[in-house]
């Protein structure tokens, strides 16, 4: 099935879904969800992005980034951090979330980014997996979860 990718405010309401049931699988897999502070705004062009994919009019994929600079501790001057990306299970397995990566790649360098940085956990293999078949290698912890064991942290140059 074809997937159709589409700009959306964080908080339009199919993104807003998905992010809840991304949010219900965090409590599965971690016993929380994922308390990191997000604001829409900060998906909102050109200092960000979000993206929401449909497949038969449904929306099967979402994710985004946000600009971070060296002034936060972690980062550096021109990141873009991957957030919230998700596929419910029904539609996994079809290249869904590559499509999301590789054009929030594509836009996050038209952006004037120069690398997209990402947290994720040892419990998603899936996510890793992802992440390290598209030329992401592991980097300094950042953020909330810098100390929890089960963080893993990535980047690829743009």
């Amino acid at each position: 099935m074809s997937l159709a990718l589409r700009v959306v405010r964080y908080d339009d309401p199919d993104a807003l879904k998905l992010i809840a049931e991304l949010q219900q699988e965090y409590v599965q897999r971690y016993g929380q969800q994922d308390l990191t502070p997000v604001e829409p705004s900060e998906f909102a062009p050109p200092r960000g992005l979000f993206l929401l994919g449909y497949a038969g009019g449904e929306p099967v994929v979402c994710g985004g980034w946000r600009a971070h600079d060296g002034d936060e501790p972690g980062f550096q001057d021109g990141d873009a951090e991957l957030k919230r990306m998700y596929v419910p299970p029904a539609a996994r397995g079809r290249g869904y979330a590559r499509a999301v990566l590789t054009e929030l790649e594509r836009t996050a360098r038209e952006a004037g980014r120069r690398r997209c940085v990402l947290e994720t956990g040892s419990v998603q293999p899936e996510a890793i997996g992802l992440y390290t078949s598209s030329g992401y290698t592991e980097i300094d912890k950042f953020g909330l979860y810098q100390c929890d064991s089960r963080s893993r942290y990535y980047a690829k140059m743009l």
